[in-house]
């Protein structure tokens, strides 16, 4: 492999990234979504394993196995990027913690949580590529890094930018040369391979905070009003006036012992824009819940499922009597109150299902559909209209590079955002000019 088969492939940009790269002993790429920072920093990472120190271990680190599969190795296999030469010259076993790269035996590393510095610590690394590094333990990064001991030894890691505030950032990025580190910053224009409608439908799949990461980006803090999209006479309209629904995705339900149980339903509108093309929106149709601080009563998981089964089969809408709901997202961590509901809803083509609780990639999906006015609320939804306004980014967390809300008083939007973001495979083909990135 030499530049001239490099050329071929990637940008300019790529190309001075790759280069530039081989003058420290740490290179960062960083940027927005479908930059080809990954690609760039791959080469780079297979320009570094040919000349890797033979004294000194490689090490590929990611958040888990899986992660590190899939956005590492799917992409090593694309022979329209790498070329048959090269793909055939690296092997991997999904699952396994070792791989051969060019001849060279590469571990791999899960790196999730602090307990991973355990699995370096007394190492010798003369090669690392950590993926999404801006996900990775402040600890496990630092311990990788006094590994590089040998002469030679290098780090090459991408990232997508977080807080402005985060460590990686502020100890490493800014300070740059003084920790002999270079960073690159990548947007969607300096992939020439993306067509102007790609880029249009990711332009348009992010907002506020979310916009300024994935879109530009930039490192930017989460501050203020987690939606300040919102705005009830945009996005609140009357039961009554519902438009026709073709179908009843499920409900979300966050489940508390002292705080509320709350249960959400999210319907996809069957709408036409003025011209015959599809406008179909998702709507939070009605919503149930039981907070025990308010009525100084503590449910059995029992007795709050026979109360939220009671609420099912009202008549929210004249939809219910020819569509089912499909799913039940239930709060991850409600294990009990799952199996009960499991036993309970048995024969009724309803059962419950542990919902994706990824928080901002969930918030990230609210927040683009209110901004885009893909989802409505009807006035029945009280409680979520409650906690909308008050739904705020700690400030604290900020401060410390981190991303948190607070969490007061969001039962009711965990329970929408719960079955808004589960079910995004499901309404995503229907949504009118809908682009979510997933």
């Amino acid at each position: 492999m030499n530049l001239s088969d490099i050329e071929r492939l990637v940008s300019k940009a790529q190309i001075l990234s790759i280069v530039d790269a081989m003058d420290r002993k740490l290179a960062l790429w960083f940027g927005s979504v479908s930059a080809g920072k990954t690609v760039a920093s791959l080469f780079a990472f297979l320009l570094a394993v040919v000349h890797a120190p033979k004294t000194g271990i490689i090490i590929i680190a990611g958040g888990s196995l899986q992660t590190i599969y899939q956005n590492v190795f799917v992409l090593f296999q694309n022979t329209s990027i790498f070329g048959s030469v090269i793909s055939s010259q690296i092997e991997y076993t999904p699952g396994a913690t070792s791989a051969r790269i060019l001849g060279r035996e590469v571990l791999l590393v899960g790196a999730k949580d602090a307990k991973a510095v355990g699995r370096i610590q007394g190492a010798t690394v003369a090669l690392a590529y950590v993926d999404e590094a801006a996900l990775m333990p402040e600890e496990f990064w630092n311990m990788l890094v006094s590994r590089l001991r040998v002469d030679g030894a290098r780090l090459l890691a991408t990232m997508n930018p977080a807080s402005r505030n985060h460590w990686i950032r502020k100890k490493w990025i800014v300070p740059g040369a003084e920790k002999n580190l270079v960073s690159f910053h990548f947007t969607m224009q300096d992939n020439p391979n993306l067509s102007a409608e790609y880029i249009a439908d990711m332009e348009a799949s992010f907002s506020g905070v979310f916009y300024d990461r994935m879109i530009k980006g930039e490192w930017t803090n989460a501050a203020g009003a987690v939606y300040p999209m919102w705005d009830p006479k945009r996005h609140v309209i009357p039961f009554d006036a519902m438009p026709p629904v073709q179908d009843v995705l499920g409900i979300g339900m966050d489940y508390g012992t002292t705080n509320a149980t709350t249960a959400l339903m999210l319907g996809l509108t069957d709408e036409y824009a003025p011209d015959g093309s599809p406008a179909s929106r998702l709507v939070l149709m009605d919503e149930w819940g039981y907070d025990s601080k308010e009525s100084g009563i503590r449910l059995t998981d029992q007795e709050l499922s026979k109360r939220f089964r009671s609420w099912l089969p009202q008549e929210h809408t004249p939809y219910l009597s020819t569509l089912t709901p499909r799913f039940i997202m239930l709060d991850p961590a409600a294990a009990s109150f799952r199996q009960q509901l499991h036993t309970d809803l048995r024969g009724t083509g309803l059962s419950p299902w542990a919902a994706d609780n990824s928080v901002l990639k969930g918030i990230a999906t609210v927040a683009n559909l209110l901004d885009n006015d893909q989802l409505i609320i009807t006035d029945r939804c009280e409680g979520w209209q409650s906690e909308v306004t008050e739904y705020r980014w700690s400030e604290k967390a900020t401060e410390k590079g981190e991303d948190e809300v607070i969490k007061e008083d969001d039962h009711y939007l965990d329970g929408g955002r719960y079955i808004t973001h589960s079910t995004t495979n499901y309404w995503k083909p229907y949504v009118h000019n809908s682009a979510l990135a997933a």
